[in-house]
């Protein structure tokens, strides 16, 4: 099957008692049984609930896994997967990673005895120098958030499965229409649903893929016992918005295209981070693993002072100063003190990110019309 009718198709059919096409909103928090422990496959709503299960079911089929997890948050997907160590594990993780990410890591987990390493992912050798017999987690980012690093993940999974640890790949910015991490290798896929497989701004989830079985009953494990679940309305909103990452994807990614060569020619740009150049860090690599380039650039100014960047900030009309991304609106946001705010400020600048860099998460409005905002911004 096409990906364009797999994304369509997936995870949904006509509801059996009506016929609707759409997955119908199962506003209930329990259900009936027949006798004590004799159901209809529904409990209680914190563990199942029919909205979600056709999500997660569509989770796994545009991943090209065999199970999905839904959460009511991308940050609770993550924090089900290190929620499977125990004190005195590490974890080997990117050194260019969302803010939230380091954050969790850093400050809840840290303090329960796991213990995290943060590497350059771009050189798989450093993660072969990593290992330890203590390693039972690889937490990957690609491209990264917000310098657009690519790691090679076929070359991380081999290295992962070699020493026995789990490789989670958070696969956010590419979107699973650019990359599937389970054909690389990964045991795990993290998705912000948030962003681009909701692609409106309307709702907060997130996702885990897998393929092992008994991974995945560890996983539902935590997911029923902690409770961070969605609800059924934000499940069918992002059931409908996988109905269209295919053709939202290939805007956000042409669009992305034309504005990247367009800020890298422009004379008060400085440097631009996308991994489309073919002379960017990682660019043979992405354009192994990846269908496509995405939508979400990077850039700095000449005139690296805060003060022209905060400027730049504030005076864009089409692309809204916010958070987030993968929406089919235009953002504007300024990481050293919006999304990665909470990483310190030294560690931000030895792994690169500077204060004046400038993150732009494309949209789908006419490359043009954005370009002319950029330019006014610019001046």
């Amino acid at each position: 099957m096409k990906i364009a009718t797999k994304f369509i198709h997936a995870g949904t059919e006509p509801d059996p008692s009506t016929g609707a096409i759409m997955t119908p909103i199962y506003q209930t928090s329990t259900y009936v049984q027949e006798a004590p422990g004799v159901n209809k496959g529904f409990e209680y709503a914190r563990s199942q609930n029919p909205t979600r299960k056709a999500l997660e079911e569509a989770l796994a089929v545009i991943e090209n896994g065999k199970f999905g997890l839904a959460f009511s948050s991308g940050v609770a997907a993550t924090d089900a997967v290190i929620k499977l160590l125990a004190p005195g594990d590490e974890v080997i993780a990117g050194n260019d990673m969302y803010g939230g990410t380091f954050r969790l890591f850093s400050k809840i987990f840290e303090k329960f005895g796991i213990r995290f390493l943060y590497i350059d992912f771009s050189h798989p050798d450093q993660v072969s120098k990593s290992i330890s017999d203590k390693t039972k987690l690889i937490w990957v980012e690609t491209p990264t958030n917000p310098l657009m690093n690519i790691a090679d993940i076929a070359a991380i999974a081999t290295i992962a499965k070699k020493a026995g640890a789990l490789l989670c790949v958070d696969n956010t910015f590419a979107s699973p229409y650019l990359q599937n991490p389970l054909d690389l290798g990964a045991d795990i896929v993290m998705h912000s649903s948030t962003k681009y497989l909701g692609g409106h701004s309307d709702v907060i989830q997130g996702a885990l893929i897998m393929n092992d079985a008994a991974l995945r009953e560890k996983l539902y494990f935590i997911q029923k016992s902690c409770g961070a679940v969605p609800g059924p309305m934000d499940c069918f909103l992002v059931l409908r918005g996988i109905k269209t990452l295919h053709v939202r994807m290939q805007a956000h990614c042409a669009n992305g295209e034309k504005i990247a060569y367009w800020l890298r020619e422009h004379a008060k740009i400085g440097r631009v981070y996308w991994p489309g150049f073919e002379d960017a860090p990682g660019h043979a690599i992405a354009k192994k693993q990846m269908r496509g380039f995405g939508g979400m650039i990077s850039f700095t100014l000449k005139d690296e002072s805060m003060d022209k960047a905060m400027k730049l900030l504030s005076s864009t009309k089409l692309f809204s100063l916010a958070e987030s991304l993968g929406g089919v609106e235009s953002l504007i946001n300024h990481p050293a003190s919006m999304t990665h705010a909470s990483i310190p400020r030294e560690e931000r600048i030895k792994n690169g990110l500077s204060d004046s860099l400038i993150r732009l998460s494309i949209g789908i409005e006419d490359a043009d019309d954005l370009i002319n905002d950029l330019q006014k911004a610019i001046g």
